[in-house]
């Protein structure tokens, strides 16, 4: 019950009605168009499954009692940054900016970004950890099933 209510509330209507989430294959990953590398995202459909795929990276502490603590440390970090990185494709990232000018001229700018959502059910698909960076490929699958349970 919690699984599909955090879906839902990742999955908002509005969403769904922009034409967010549409797609023609059974598991579809981002498809990019031409050579300007943007990424055309594909919808989710009742009949097909939405497959989401991020890389989250974190890196080891200089100073850490054993390579194990190294390690476990860095993994954590990548994880994070995968679950941040899949709430950002699936719910959006909130942005703020401020600027201030005084004569004329930008004195300070500021930009602030967050997002808040529920990710569950992400697999970890690889990890690699090498020169105190660790690497997590991390995939979620997200389907209409889910949503109605």
């Amino acid at each position: 019950m919690k699984y599909s209510a955090a879906l839902a509330f990742l999955l908002s209507v509005s969403a769904l009605q922009t034409g967010l989430f549409a797609a023609n294959d059974v598991k579809v990953r981002c498809v990019y168009s031409g050579t300007d590398g943007n990424c055309v995202e594909p919808s989710l459909t009742a009949t097909h499954e939405l497959v989401i795929t991020v890389f989250g990276q974190g890196v080891a502490p200089t100073v850490t009692a054993s390579p194990a603590q190294a390690y476990a440390l860095a993994k954590r970090a990548a994880m994070a940054d995968g679950y941040r990185q899949i709430a950002e494709r699936v719910q959006g990232v909130h942005v703020e900016g401020q600027d201030f000018v005084k004569n004329m001229m930008l004195q300070r700018s500021t930009v602030r970004t967050s997002v808040e959502a529920m990710v569950r059910g992400a697999n970890v698909m690889d990890t690699t950890f090498k020169d105190g960076l660790c690497e997590i490929e991390l995939e979620i699958v997200l389907s209409y099933s889910q949503l109605s349970k």
